[in-house]
């Protein structure tokens, strides 16, 4: 055995390094990546003597000079080393055994004496290799695509949200439940919803983007819809949305096709694209669970509408900036309104982003066009008190500058997300007491690994897009504070268990009636399950 370890070592050892490994393990643990190397390597030795450290005193000379000589199977290190002084395991020593025999064609005494004092450990060797050829060939056989990758997102949601103060009709809504009269109101019982996404991504050359998301879900009748069951999508949460082909029925959600344009540009056109998909750099890194949609917009709802629909964009990235500008237009595929008139829905964007391992920095302007009728997703609509939606031929330019840091371990240090918005709106049609000047602001904190490794605790503060001028020198009465605070157990690597409370201090904003109360408590608990294939 000593032999063999003084004149097989570099065959390892002239690939990669070794590990410590314990001599005595059960199982074959070992540098199959190096010996793989060895075997098909062409640089073996010719002579001893090209090796610097190997002398004609050492004990093993002649037989190293043997079998570089008889059969030219040695190799060494780049620097015309051997290093027999290296220790090996037997289940290495074994590995290359077997790739040594490969070169020779003539079977000695002991060559028959190796092989019988190895022969259990490469028996074991060859049940490995053919139990991973059939793990690889069954893997081939059963993958979704060759090209194609398929993944699921199931999240369900139980919790309700109850209301109060001077405004709330909590009478109305009584009665309303106690008989169905279609009272206009708010619906506070707690229901259970889900949400399903399906994303089927695909790529023809390796580095471009088809991605087809396929959707269904059943929050537009819950609490945390939108009107007339939510209140102006106040309680909106960040997996609820307003299904186009009803509840219950998948619909394709998104559709488009991501390419590189030489080093530096990537370029994005879809029938159904977001415009959050055509952003070389989102600046936030909060939350990794968020509940409320508010939270995930970067303190900037106009700017960051998420509008929803045919459009293009580019962007340009280089040692961490990156300037990103795209065209959405959510009427785009109708014929009435088509992709470039004063009524397609549109929303254009250009945003100015620099990106470190730890923090990141971006200023967005958002043009939002005025439209003749609602559109979900198409205005700011996230908490948001312009009102894009009736034909007033409300024009909006929204500003945003964004943030983040984050800690490069978990601890008491938490990541920090922080946003600011400024928008400035002006109407075609005369108006009095419309929001002419707006702002909102977010804060988002999350600590990660807490309790558990995995497990992550998030709390975010911000107010939502409230006006700050109003048309017609009417005094703004307009504000807004919202609230979240959650906790995420990482059940499994696709399963994880979410318990969250959010506040909203004026879900009406500027809608409220003057001088009334109207707030709102919410509570879920939210499970998601990830899969892939």
């Amino acid at each position: 055995m000593s032999l063999l370890r003084f004149a097989l070592s570099p065959l390892l050892l002239a690939t990669t390094p070794l590990q410590p490994l314990a001599a005595q393990a059960s199982q074959p643990d070992f540098n199959l990546t190096g010996v793989n190397r060895y075997a098909s390597s062409d640089e073996q030795v010719t002579s001893i003597s090209q090796f610097a450290d190997v002398k004609p005193t050492d004990w093993a000379y002649q037989a190293l000079s043997n079998l570089i000589e008889r059969y030219g199977c040695v190799a060494g290190y780049p620097d015309s080393t051997f290093k027999g002084g290296q220790a090996i395991t037997r289940f290495e020593a074994a590995a290359l055994l077997n790739a040594c025999l490969d070169r020779i064609t003539e079977t000695t005494d002991e060559l028959k004496k190796l092989l019988t004092e190895f022969q259990k450990e490469l028996a074991i060797l060859k049940g490995r290799v053919n139990g991973l050829d059939a793990k690889v060939g069954k893997l081939e056989a059963n993958q979704f695509s060759t090209t194609t990758k398929l993944s699921g997102l199931a999240t369900f949601v139980v919790g309700g949200v109850g209301y109060s103060g001077s405004a709330y009709n909590s009478a109305a809504n009584t009665v309303r439940r106690r008989t169905g009269t279609p009272v206009t109101g708010v619906n506070e019982n707690v229901t259970f919803n889900y949400d399903l996404q399906i994303n089927l991504d695909t790529s023809f050359t390796g580095k471009d983007l088809l991605r087809t998301n396929l959707r269904a879900g059943n929050f537009g009748n819950s609490a945390f819809g939108g009107e007339p069951h939510g209140i102006g999508n106040s309680a909106e949460l960040e997996i609820a949305f307003e299904e186009d082909s009803g509840a219950d029925n998948v619909g394709v959600y998104k559709l488009f096709y991501q390419f590189p344009i030489g080093k530096q540009f990537t370029a994005t056109v879809g029938a159904r694209v977001g415009q959050e998909d055509m952003l070389a750099l989102w600046p936030s890194v909060y939350p990794a669970d968020t509940i409320l949609n508010l939270f995930t917009v970067n303190g900037a709802p106009a700017a960051y509408s998420k509008n929803l629909g045919a459009g293009a964009g580019l962007w340009w990235q280089n040692n961490g900036w990156s300037v990103s500008a795209n065209y959405v237009a959510a009427l785009g595929s109708d014929s009435t309104n088509g992709l470039f008139t004063s009524e397609s829905g549109a929303t254009a964007s250009v945003q100015i982003g620099y990106q470190q391992e730890q923090w990141g920095l971006a200023a967005i302007w958002s043009y939002v066009q005025p439209l003749t009728q609602f559109v979900p997703g198409t205005t700011p609509t996230v908490h948001s008190s312009i009102d894009h939606g009736e034909a007033v031929g409300a024009e909006t330019n929204a500003f945003g500058l964004s943030g983040f840091w984050q800690p490069l371990k978990s601890g008491w240090v938490p990541s920090v997300s922080l946003g600011w918005g400024i928008n400035k709106t002006s109407y075609s049609v005369p108006t009095t007491g419309r929001p002419s000047v707006s702002q909102s602001w977010m804060v988002g904190l999350q600590w990660t690994d807490v309790l558990a490794q995995g497990n992550d605790f998030g709390l975010a503060v911000g107010q939502a897009v409230f006006a700050t001028a109003l048309t017609g020198g009417v005094s703004a009465d307009d504000g807004n504070y919202a609230l979240e605070g959650w906790y995420k157990f990482q059940v499994t690597d696709a399963i994880s268990i979410t318990p969250a409370l959010f506040y909203l201090s004026r879900p009406l904003g500027q809608r409220t009636p003057e001088g009334q109360g109207f707030s709102s408590l919410g509570a879920l608990l939210k499970r998601r399950l990830n899969s892939s294939c």
